[in-house]
């Protein structure tokens, strides 16, 4: 697959849409399209905030949303109510006329997704971990890495690793929500994304680093989370 057929774009919740919304601005999320530009097709990865805004820029790009792909099920990454705030995402998606979204999710994560965002059973694919997700001719593969959420996944294009909240440039994410589980995580990073090779390049869920992505082996060299070569050691920074 050429870089040229690959659409593959980054966009900062805050600055790139959702421009006039202060939730998008403090929670500084990511969502990405990935797509084939010579069919035509593209998925949004966690819509969020101002989906009609992520629908228009794929457009604008000559693409069309036929998908979406779910991190998790948090709110400010699939919309919701949080912190008394209600945020756009997949049910407005959904509801767009003229775009046929099957909302591609881990099967562990059915349940917070439909109590979160309203969808219903029909709205959803449920994947296990291996899976592949077809965009046009470009293939995104997923992996399950519970531990943020119990059905939390990554998605694998091209040498591009989508990591949601499972991993960030610093840090992880967050065990102490509901679903998360320490010992979980631990074994997502250093287990289930061990096969993930140094020049992939990692792009997390949100901006918490000075800079938008960075190669794994880098991730893996200044990252505090791998500094931890045991799960007693994990535990004792970070329970469970």
């Amino acid at each position: 697959m050429t870089d040229e057929r690959l659409y593959f774009r980054q966009l900062l919740s805050g600055r790139d849409f959702a421009v006039d919304n202060p939730v998008a601005q403090q929670m500084v999320n990511f969502a990405y399209l990935v797509g084939d530009r010579e069919s035509g097709a593209a998925l949004i990865i966690d819509p969020a905030y101002a989906v009609q805004e992520l629908v228009d820029i794929a457009g604008v790009d000559g693409l069309a949303i036929t998908g979406a792909l779910v991190t998790h099920y948090h709110p400010d990454h699939v919309g919701g109510s949080m912190a008394g705030w209600d945020i756009e995402g997949v049910a407005e998606l959904l509801a767009i006329d003229g775009v046929d979204a099957p909302i591609h999710v881990n099967r562990e994560e059915a349940f917070g997704m439909k109590r979160v965002t309203g969808a219903s059973d029909s709205d959803l694919v449920l994947h296990d971990g291996g899976d592949v997700v077809t965009v046009g001719a470009i293939d995104v593969t997923l992996l399950h890495t519970p531990g943020h959420t119990p059905g939390s996944q990554c998605f694998l294009v091209d040498g591009r690793l989508v990591a949601g909240d499972t991993l960030f440039l610093d840090g992880c994410g967050r065990t102490d929500l509901p679903g998360g589980d320490s010992d979980e995580l631990y074994y997502s990073l250093t287990q289930r994304l061990a096969t993930v090779s140094d020049d992939t390049v990692l792009y997390p869920g949100h901006l918490y680093s000075a800079e938008p992505s960075a190669t794994m082996g880098a991730t893996r060299q200044s990252n505090y989370v791998f500094r931890l070569p045991t799960i007693d050691q994990w535990r004792t920074m970070f329970g469970g």
